[in-house]
């Protein structure tokens, strides 16, 4: 069967067990028609780039899929028709992705901060300014002019 990451966004209003509950509904659908999920990731409460239906903010869920086209149409069916889903994508894939994915490691590194920021370099001496007033400010004519 072939390989399918699908990833849905779920209003921000709706508890996070209700986005649990879409999620096993969905992948009841999957397994009802003889596919496999093999991965699931909840990426939380995220902010959307743009507003869906005034929503700023919705909750992200990654499926890992391994199962048939019809399958797949029937839970993008069911997507469509709940309220609560804002968005969705599915994509077939030639490997399904092992371990964490690229948004779990993104926190995974985010949480220690900015980390040591190494050696500053020699940046020397910069030597006094001269400060503001010594130069008389260039008028828009001479500046023209050159």
């Amino acid at each position: 069967m072939p390989y399918y990451e699908s990833v849905f966004i779920a209003r921000q209003d709706i508890p996070a067990t209700q986005v649990e509950a879409l999620t096993t509904s969905f992948s009841e659908i999957v397994t009802k028609h003889g596919g496999k999920v093999t991965k699931t990731e909840q990426w939380g409460l995220r902010t959307l780039a743009y507003r869906i239906r005034k929503n700023k903010k919705g909750h992200y869920v990654l499926l890992n899929l391994d199962a048939t086209a019809d399958a797949i149409n029937e839970m993008e069916r069911n997507m469509r028709l709940n309220e609560d889903v804002l968005r969705f994508m599915t994509v077939k894939v030639e490997a399904l992705e092992e371990g964490p994915s690229v948004m779990m490691r993104r926190e995974e590194r985010d949480g220690n901060e900015r980390g040591d920021r190494g050696d500053r370099g020699d940046r020397g001496d910069r030597g006094d300014r001269p400060s503001r007033g010594d130069r008389a400010p260039r008028s828009r004519d001479a500046a023209s002019k050159e």
